[in-house]
């Protein structure tokens, strides 16, 4: 086993996850001064333009996340399907996507970076879907992922991960109807747009709890390997 190697990944992974733990506690907390509507509409937005700048290292982090702990679980022996060329193509993958996260960042207030972000979500529905078909797989012993008894933790935080994505989808629909709700808001108040803007964050509060207990989950078995 390569240790040296299986130390700096475990070392970025380790970031990824404080960023993502993080970078969504910032969001969080900047998202009650977005949906105030007893500040003006230019405060408002400069929080919002905060809350997506903070999201961008809780997003990369996500993004990250994934590869990271494919690479580590080669070295681990439960991927053998990644020798060779896998480890490349899977990072070459990973790295595109991570692209599509940044340019959507960059173009945000924009209807291509609108666009970019739907795509992005979109290509999360085949990618989770995925995830918990190698992960119950595994648990059958059956698939690419080679564990048993002892190694059951890695694929229990696989598809805890797959749980966060899908978590991680509602969040980032809020965050997309942002840009838009504020479009509109720019024309002058709105009760019907504020009030869906209340609706929804509350509902992303609760969410968010979720979150990061999954979050910390993941954490948890990642730190202790109990199973």
């Amino acid at each position: 086993m390569d240790f040296q190697q299986l130390d700096v990944l475990r070392w970025v992974h380790i970031l990824a996850m404080v960023y993502w733990l993080g970078g969504e506690w910032g969001v969080f907390q900047t998202s009650y001064h977005v949906t105030n509507s007893a500040l003006s509409l230019e405060e408002r937005k400069r929080h919002m333009e905060t809350a997506y700048r903070i999201d961008i290292l809780a997003r990369t982090g996500i993004v990250l996340l994934f590869p990271l702990g494919l690479h580590m679980g080669h070295i681990y022996g439960f991927l053998p399907i990644l020798d060779g060329a896998g480890l490349t193509l899977m990072w070459v993958f990973f790295l595109a996507w991570l692209g599509m996260t940044w340019a959507a960042f960059i173009k945000r207030e924009t209807d291509i970076g609108i666009r970019i972000t739907r795509t992005e979500e979109l290509l999360r529905y085949p990618l989770i879907a995925g995830i918990v078909l190698l992960s119950v797989m595994a648990y059958m012993g059956t698939g690419p992922v080679e564990v048993g008894t002892g190694t059951f933790w890695y694929p229990t935080k696989m598809i805890l991960y797959a749980f966060a994505l899908c978590i991680g989808l509602f969040l980032r629909y809020v965050m997309r109807q942002w840009t838009v709700y504020f479009r509109a808001l720019a024309a002058g108040p709105d009760a019907i747009i504020q009030a869906k803007l209340d609706k929804e964050i509350a509902q992303a509060r609760i969410a968010a709890y979720v979150y990061w207990i999954t979050i910390s989950g993941i954490c948890f078995l990642g730190a202790t390997k109990p199973f």
